[in-house]
């Protein structure tokens, strides 16, 4: 039997690890953005069973090349411009490694005293930054804590609204199938499954319109939806509003949509998953206006700054009607921190039980890089995606289809006027572009058309990376 590995084992091991990953890092450029290979490649590359004998580490780190890394997607690379970005750093990598080895449990207070003041801290930090209401600081009635991701942050918002709007008795009595979501044709689909796991269903959720023209929620159209869901006996629940959408990053008016949710006492719950990070550049917080009618708000460090998966950051403007929601205290967790009430219990801010040291990656980042290196990262990208937008407007073949205030560019070839498939010739345009293996954009309908979207994002990525996007589509398109 193998043994475990001695501190001086681990000690050189990790210098190896650390070294394939910043020679990793530096070599990005160099390989393509994707796999091209068929699916089942990898897993033919995989033993059919699990080795007899322990093996050495130099053949465990050996196989990351020949095994793992030509089966990536490479989300760091340079050339990566598909979906939104998943940055991650050196601090946080650091920090993650640190949080691994401390092996922390942080479900209770008790259980990791400075897991739990660590990310309370994190949290209002992170709410200074970006200049969020005072009410959701640890200071006032609110908080923040990190789900893993804007999806869990949605299905909490969810029951917690469930809980407010039913007075808590949905918790013993089941849920009422006549409660509703609200959210707009441009949401984001984990509003749905939320629901789905609620016990709503997909007839929960009331897509409400948008403006044509800026693709936001229509405030209208809200409150007729929620009149004649009121009028037919069910009971409006919830709106979820989006700042910076997945489609297109349209930005739902928010004061407008907070007066309609607090003359019905409807929770609002803001997503902000991608575009949240703007804000901490003050010439961007005009993107947050009326944030204070929400109840409870999300964005995801993960995505644009620089701290790597999983780590969404969600706050509530009354801590209280959360706790209340999802606490539950078998007696094998009750402890006389928690009795004294003079902690906080992360376990009763989402769904599982058990958590990790995920704030520690978002404290070295966040001394590392400080508000000046961040914000200078977030207008980067807003830099390089203004001149990308450029480029395509300046050229009679395109055309910018929605704005663009983040570091997401969405644009298409313009129809020709000659009756050929505009569609068909954009899908055809995005497949040859990702097939060369350079970029990788991804996809999107914008008023039922096909449309391109490239978002800039990664640490890596640099004017000459866009600068050889626009070239390369430029040559493919026709």
């Amino acid at each position: 039997m193998a043994a475990h590995m001695d501190a001086e084992e681990f000690r050189r091991n990790g210098y190896a690890v650390v070294d394939w990953i910043a020679d990793y890092w530096t070599t990005l450029a160099d390989r393509p953005v994707t796999s091209a290979d068929p699916p089942g490649t990898v897993a033919a590359l995989l033993p059919t069973g699990p080795p007899e004998r322990g093996e050495s580490f130099e053949e465990i780190l050996a196989d990351l090349d020949r095994v793992i890394t030509p089966g990536l997607t490479h989300w760091q690379h340079p050339g990566f411009f598909g979906y939104f970005p998943a940055n991650t750093s050196g601090p946080s990598v650091l920090g993650d490694l640190v949080a691994a080895g401390l092996g922390v449990q942080g479900m209770l207070w008790a259980t990791g005293p400075a897991c739990t003041e660590v990310e309370t801290v994190m949290l209002d930090w992170l709410a200074e930054l970006l200049d969020l209401p005072a009410g959701f600081r640890s200071t006032g009635p609110g908080g923040g804590v990190i789900q893993d991701s804007a999806s869990s942050a949605t299905l909490v918002a969810t029951l917690v609204a469930l809980h407010r709007a039913g007075g808590g008795r949905w918790r013993s009595a089941g849920v009422d199938r006549r409660y509703r979501v609200y959210t707009s044709t441009q949401g984001h689909s984990s509003i749905e499954k939320a629901a789905r796991i609620a016990g709503l269903g997909d007839a929960g959720v009331h897509q409400v319109g948008v403006d044509p023209a800026t693709l936001a929620m229509d405030p209208v159209a809200l409150r007729a939806a929620i009149e004649a869901d009121r009028a037919a006996g069910a009971h409006p629940t919830l709106v979820v509003a989006t700042v910076g959408t997945t489609s297109t990053t349209a930005i739902d008016p928010l004061p407008a949509i907070g007066e309609v949710c607090r003359e019905y006492g409807v929770w609002l719950h803001v997503d902000a998953a991608y575009a949240g990070s703007a804000a901490i550049c003050p010439e961007l917080r005009w993107t947050h206006t009326g944030l204070e009618y929400a109840d409870s708000y999300c964005f995801d460090p993960h995505k644009w700054l620089l701290t790597g998966f999983d780590c969404d950051a969600f706050w509530v403007a009354d801590r209280a009607e959360l706790i209340d929601a999802l606490s539950v205290l078998p007696e094998y967790l009750r402890n006389a921190a928690t009795e004294s009430g003079a902690v906080l219990d992360y376990r009763d801010w989402q769904v599982p039980l058990g958590r990790r040291f995920r704030a520690l990656k978002l404290w070295f980042v966040l001394r590392w890089y400080g508000a000046e290196g961040l914000r200078a990262h977030v207008r980067s990208g807003v830099r390089l995606a203004a001149g990308f937008a450029d480029r395509v407007r300046a050229d009679d073949r395109f055309e910018v289809v929605a704005a663009h205030p983040f570091s997401l560019v969405c644009f298409r070839l313009r129809d020709t006027g000659d009756g050929a498939d505009s569609d068909a010739r954009n899908a055809d345009l995005l497949a040859r572009v990702n097939a060369t293996g350079r970029i990788q954009l991804t996809h999107t309908r914008v008023a039922g058309r096909h449309t391109l979207r490239l978002a800039v994002g990664s640490p890596h990525t640099g004017p000459e990376h866009v600068t050889e996007a626009w070239e390369l589509i430029n040559s493919l398109a026709r």
